[in-house]
């Protein structure tokens, strides 16, 4: 999916909500545990609910590498499910010598088809761009995260500058808009209008709303530019909404909430040109 498919997408949907797909075989509604595939049983409700009122799907591989070939095959038939109008992200953050870097991507990219990785960039340029050289995909680099840790390396100083504002720099000279995205967390709203500032055109994953707190008014007014920039993932707060048998449908209300306030911002956004 390109930009502007993205961009139009997010206009049509009044939508700019991801749903995070982090499916915890431990945490599903246990009438699903007798399903040939309980992971897949409960991402296609889960999809079936929502893909109305999203434009982006995320799923961790975390939660399904941890399960061998089990789990590799949930992930495959969950992302084929996925209707092709989304936008799919490989929240896998890979990242490491060239022509390793290069074996990821096509992973992530032709083996199972999504749109985009999460990438880190510690490894430097040529860890990151095999990602970049595919046609119509996107790398998510990370930026300024989210958890606790963010504090042991990204905001430190490194010269004149935070470490994080020099990796951002450094990704936008190694990508553009158009293939370039970066995870910036939704608890550091501090940085938030810094940070757009310094990224102006980039897209934005934007994960830690719902169960981690983030406020999607504060990310909205100060993060958003003239095509939304934004993807604002929600996980936990979605998809375990409910746990009994009609956990779909309290995914869906969870989901929905989230739609409604997005067409509002989205609504400020465009009047505000």
């Amino acid at each position: 999916m390109n930009r502007h498919e993205l961009v139009n997408l997010i206009k049509e949907r009044q939508s700019y909500l991801c749903v995070g797909l982090d499916t915890d075989i431990t945490k599903i509604p246990r009438h699903l545990l007798s399903h040939a595939d309980p992971v897949f049983a409960f991402n296609k409700a889960i999809i079936d609910a929502t893909k109305d009122l999203c434009v982006s799907y995320k799923i961790n591989t975390a939660f399904y590498e941890c399960m061998g070939i089990r789990g590799w095959e949930s992930l495959q038939r969950t992302v084929e499910y996925i209707p092709s109008t989304h936008f799919t992200i490989a929240d896998a953050k890979r990242g490491d010598i060239g022509n390793t870097s290069t074996q990821y991507a096509k992973t992530f990219f032709e083996t199972y088809n999504f749109d985009a990785v999460t990438v880190a960039p510690y490894m430097g340029r040529d860890s990151v761009q095999p990602f970049l050289s595919f046609h119509e995909k996107w790398t998510i680099m990370l930026g300024l995260t989210s958890n606790e840790g963010s504090k042991d390396f990204q905001l430190t100083p490194s010269g004149d500058e935070m470490l994080y504002e020099k990796v951002l720099k450094a990704g936008m000279s190694w990508g553009t808009p158009d293939n370039m995205m970066f995870v910036i967390g939704a608890t550091q709203s501090a940085q938030l209008a810094y940070i757009r500032q310094l990224v102006p055109d980039h897209f934005f994953l934007v994960p830690g709303v719902g169960a981690q707190g983030g406020n999607l008014q504060e990310i909205s007014a100060v993060a958003m530019n003239k095509d939304c920039g934004l993807l604002v993932n929600a996980s936990r707060s979605i998809i375990y909404a409910g746990n009994g048998e009609d956990f779909a449908q309290d995914a869906r209300v969870a989901a929905q909430a989230l739609q409604q306030e997005m067409a509002e911002y989205l609504d400020v956004a465009l009047a505000a040109g």
